[in-house]
Formats: C-alpha cells, structure tokens, sequence
C-alpha cells in the first residue's frame, strides 16, 4: 500500500515470532482452551454485520469526498489555523477506517481458515483501500510546501499540534510520486501486495503436521521443539521440514513475487537499498542500524557460538541437531505455568518496579482484551493490536505454559501498556516506530525474569532460568540480526531475477550456520524453516528492530540499576507516552543513553555475554 496515507498494517504491531519454548519442559498438559480467556471485540464491533460498521464506512466514504471536494489543489493556500483544522479532520477520518479495519484484521487473526470471515476481511479491505485513495492528495500537497512557507504555518497552534506527524511525513518528501500514480499503487494493493500477504497467512493457517500419527498445527508443531522427549523434537522438526518443503514452491513464489513488487517501487521512489523506506519509518539513520547489524555479527563468537557449545556439552553430544536449539536441559525441573500464576507473576514484575504501570496491565485482565489460548485457524505467535486511541489494544497469544509463554505474556503486555500511554496522542502520533517500539516489550520481559530469578534460591532452577533467558536473548538479538541478513540477501540477489527454492534454502543456510555455529548439526529438513516466518513477507526488515529493542533494553535496564536517574520510573513512562512525537536520541537522552553511539550496541550485547559467562561458571 502507498507510504503516505495508511491503514493498520496487516500485520499487526509487535508480533512475535512462533518459536519452540525456552528451556522448561512441561510437566503436565498446557491448559485447556476451554479454561483460558479469549477476547470480545465488541469494544469496536459486535460482529461483521453491526449497523454500525456500515454506517461508519458510509460516514467515512462521505466524509472522504467532502475532504477531497474542499481541500484537492488548495493546501498550499491554507492558513496555519486552517492548516491544522484540516490535518484534525483528516486524523478524524482516519480513526473511522483505522477501527473498522482493525476489527477486520483481529477477526480474521482469530481463525484464518474461516471462508466467511476471509471474506469480510477481504471487503473491508478494499473499501477501506477505496476510501483512504479519496485523500491521498493531502499528505501528497503537504509535502509539496517549501521548508520555510511550512515554518510559518507551523507557529498556527492548531498546526504546531500535528508538528511531529508533518515532520515524519516530511522525510518520505524526496520519494513520493505524483497523485495519480500513488493512488494507483493504493487501490492495486488489495489485489497484490495485501492478496499474497493473505494466501501466505492463509495457507499457513491450513497447514497440518503429522506427529505421531494425527494432525498438528504450527503452533501445536512449534512448541514440541521444546518438548524434554529428544525423538519427540526430531519428530516434530522433521514434520515441520516436511510439510513445508511440500509447499516451498507456493512460499518461494510469494516471496519472490513481493520481493520484486518491492523492489520496482524503491526503484520508482528512488530508495538507495531495500532497507532505506523501512530505516526512515523506523526514524532511524542507516549508520545506526549498520552499526546495530555489525556489533551483533562480530559477536556470534562470544555470544551464540559460545553458548551452543556448552549446551552440546551438557547434553552430553559432539553437535547439536536443530531441535536441540530450544530443548530444555537435561536436568531442568519440570514446570508448566497456569495462566492464572503466568497473570501473577508478570503483574508482580510490572508493580514492583511502578505500581502505574501495574495497574494499565491489570485493565488487560480485567476486562476481555486478551484472546489467550491456541486453537485450529488462529494466528501463530504473539502480538499487541493498538487498534485506536478511542477503543483501547488488544493481545493475541497462544499460550502453552511454558516459561516462554509467560515471557510472552510479559513482552505483549509491555506493547499494550505503551500503546494504552501513547494513545491521547492521537491516531496520527501515537503510533512508534518499531525499533521503539520494542522497548517497553523486551523491558516488560527484563522486569519480569529479573523478579523471578530474584526470587529463586535453588542454584539448579537458577541456571535453568539463566539458559530460557540466554536463550531468549539469542532469539530475539543473534537469531533476529541473521534473519535480517537473510532478507537482505534476498531482496538483494531478486534484483537479478527470481531465486529457486534451493538458491533460497542455500542463503537461510548460510545464516544459520553464520549465526549459530560449529556447534550446530543442520539436518536437510531445517532448509525450508525461512517459509514461515511472518515478517518477511508481512513487514520486510521489521526483524532488526528486535535486536534494537533487547541491545537497548539492556543499557536501558542498567541505567535503572544504577540509580542515576532521579525518579526513573517516572522518565520512562514519559518516554513511553511520547508515542510517535520524539526520535530515539531525544527520548534516551533523559537517561544518558545514544543509540548512535558506535559503544551503545557492545554494552547492551555485554549484558547477553555476561549471562553466558555466569553459566559457564555455575556450569
């Protein structure tokens, strides 16, 4: 969909990669669906036929006219009052189809097989698409003001307001196209680009992987990776490699398909690389990521290779096999979480460290905005929806019991919080860019595990915790940067033409091998693992913005350790409330922290080496 007017992405804000557990095995069976909650979408919708979802796309669609019919070719001349009173508008107009759609998105998230409800989705999908086109023109003319007609406006109050969106806006300046040509793009998305995002969602959703003789979902399949049964991961692993490799040829279509869409509209825009547009929504300078992406390559050594040896020692093994990534130890107590004690546990976290930030969690529990349990059509993994400013976010998880789960559940409410602090910004600046955007998640998950490492005192749960939060770590930093190196190779080498199933295959190979190291034994079955993962074809390069989040967080954490932030608690629910108003380097500044500083991403990957070399000690 065209940059420059946008609906919710499809998918949603802080979705979490479907991964196997940590590494605690179950002791008992994950709760029951039946005894889980799940969420009421009444806040936005009571169902695809309420009256007033057809009302407020018909208020919408006349709304949009009117907006065109007033303001097309007109506003170069308006005053900064007027400016600012047609930017509220336009925020207006917006929040009517960002609900709508946001209803749509949640309900098709809730089963993806369902025929009827991908039909609805699909519907809303295009008249949303239809409507939004109607002002395209808007943020198209805005850009058009020279930098010093625009200041002058800006000193109006009723413009000021809106100074951080039209300054956002302002950097996609250099790579819009004409009108005609972007509401082109906009109306031709439902049926490309957002269509092969569906299928892949889709079809991922119908897959079925035969374990021990009955179907399995993903979901179902991912979480025996952690199972403490060694032939039970390799059956799982071997039925995941299975049922994709049978459907690699429709995911290596898709992906090449979206790659080159990619690919001819940077070169249209006038993009640099294939990372530039997501680098600019993100608020971020191409040297900090670069700089993000080299501190974490040069520290596969001391971090993941490191690591991964000494596990295959523990296990008693020369090299691990792929399903031994994520296995529980050898002599880990067996532990499955309730969802009630998972409830606790993370709100306990959350009030010790801010009683605030205790209490806008609670409301996630109190009332029915969470759906929790895993089922058939659902969507794999995890996210926060911050739907809009007027309703509230909601939280899908699949949850299992694992301590994984629990650390999910810290991390999506991290999100859900920040989007609950963020909202009176406004639909059009509360949004944050999403290397920020992680930072109230993974802190979320740091309170969390430090609370409940603080509280063990047996030294054998200790390092079983230690390893699920090296483990996490090497998830969301080490296994996030090589997915990331993996699309960039992608989208690099489609430039001259499309690549096989097996030149794909090769290229995740080589990732891994780069990431994890010698440690690793790479059955043939693991070549195929880069077709599900969401991100790529949902929101290329969305992967860095993880390692960002965890390297952040962990100099963030140590700031708070430290105790040379008066009143910490305070600056860091500011920071979150800000939304999409400030960039990085002004929102760290309060705490002494720069993102650009070439140090900062050492420091934070410091706080992963010294997990690693408190195990190798206990060890």
């Amino acid at each position: 969909m065209a940059q420059f007017v946008s609906v919710p992405p499809l998918s949603p804000l802080s979705a979490r990669l479907p991964e196997g557990g940590a590494s605690v095995p179950p002791a008992a069976e994950a709760p029951a669906p039946g005894d889980l909650p799940t969420w009421d979408l009444g806040d936005l919708y009571t169902g695809p036929d309420d009256p007033r979802l057809t009302d407020d796309l018909d208020a919408a669609a006349r709304a949009a006219d009117a907006f065109r019919e007033g303001h097309v070719e007109r506003v170069g001349a308006l005053s900064g009052a007027d400016l600012g009173k047609a930017v509220a508008e336009f925020e207006r107009i917006s929040e009517t189809l960002y609900r709508v759609m946001s209803y749509a998105q949640l309900l098709h998230a809730g089963d993806q097989t369902d025929a009827d409800i991908g039909r609805f989705y699909q519907g809303v999908q295009e008249r949303v698409t239809d409507i939004s086109a109607r002002m395209l023109f808007f943020t198209l003319e805005l850009n058009q003001l020279d930098d010093d007609a625009l200041a002058g406006r800006m000193e109006a109050p009723e413009a000021g307001h809106y100074a951080s969106w039209i300054r956002d806006l302002r950097v996609f300046r250099d790579h819009q196209l004409p009108e005609a040509m972007e509401r082109l793009l906009h109306e031709k998305d439902v049926a490309g680009r957002s269509a092969w995002v569906r299928l892949f969602d889709e079809t991922l959703a119908h897959l079925r992987f035969d374990i021990d003789g009955r179907p399995h979902t993903m979901t179902e399949a991912l979480d025996q990776l952690s199972d403490r049964d060694r032939s039970r991961r390799e059956t799982a692993a071997r039925a995941i490699g299975a049922g994709l490799n049978a459907n690699s040829r429709l995911f290596a279509h898709i992906t090449n398909t979206l790659a080159k869409d990619k690919q001819i509209e940077d070169q249209w825009r006038n993009y640099a690389h294939p990372m530039a547009p997501r680098n600019l929504a993100n608020q971020v300078e191409d040297a900090v990521v670069d700089a993000l992406v080299t501190a974490v390559r040069e520290s596969y050594a001391e971090t993941s290779h490191r690591y991964y040896t000494m596990k295959a020692k523990w296990f008693g093994l020369d090299t691990l096999a792929t399903w031994d990534r994520n296995a529980p130890l050898p002599d880990a107590e067996d532990r499955r979480f309730s969802w009630d004690e998972a409830r606790g546990v993370v709100l306990d976290a959350y009030g010790a460290f801010s009683p605030r930030l205790a209490d806008l969690g609670r409301r996630f529990f109190d009332n029915a905005w969470i759906d929790v349990p895993p089922r058939p059509g659902k969507a794999s993994g995890a996210f926060a929806h911050p739907t809009v400013p007027s309703a509230h976010p909601y939280l899908l998880l699949n949850f299992m019991g694992r301590t994984r789960d629990v650390m999910t559940l810290a991390h999506e409410l991290g999100h859900g919080v920040h989007q609950l602090l963020a909202a009176p910004k406004g639909v059009l600046m509360a949004d944050t860019p999403l290397t920020l955007a992680e930072t109230a998640s993974v802190f979320g998950e740091m309170l969390t595990f430090r609370a409940m490492l603080d509280a063990e005192t047996d030294p054998r749960r200790r390092r079983t915790m230690l390893v699920g939060k090296v483990e996490d770590m090497l998830n969301t930093v080490v296994r996030q940067i090589a997915f990331h190196e993996f699309e960039r190779r992608v989208h690099t080498e489609r430039r001259d033409g499309a690549l096989s199933e097996e030149r794909l295959n090769t290229l995740w190979m080589d990732v891994q091998r780069e990431s994890l190291g010698p440690a690793f034994d790479f059955d043939d079955g693991y070549r195929v693992f880069w077709a599900y993962i969401p991100h790529f074809v949902h929101t290329p390069f969305y992967v860095y913005a993880y390692a960002f989040g965890d390297c952040l967080v962990n100099s963030l954490y140590a700031v708070h350790q430290s105790g040379t932030v008066p009143n910490f608690q305070d600056a860091y629910l500011e920071m979150l409330a800000a939304g999409g108003t400030l960039r990085h380097r002004d929102l760290l500044a309060p705490f002494g922290l720069d993102a650009g500083d070439p140090g900062f991403w050492r420091r934070g990957l410091d706080v992963l080496k010294g997990f690693i070399d408190e195990l190798e000690q206990v060890a």
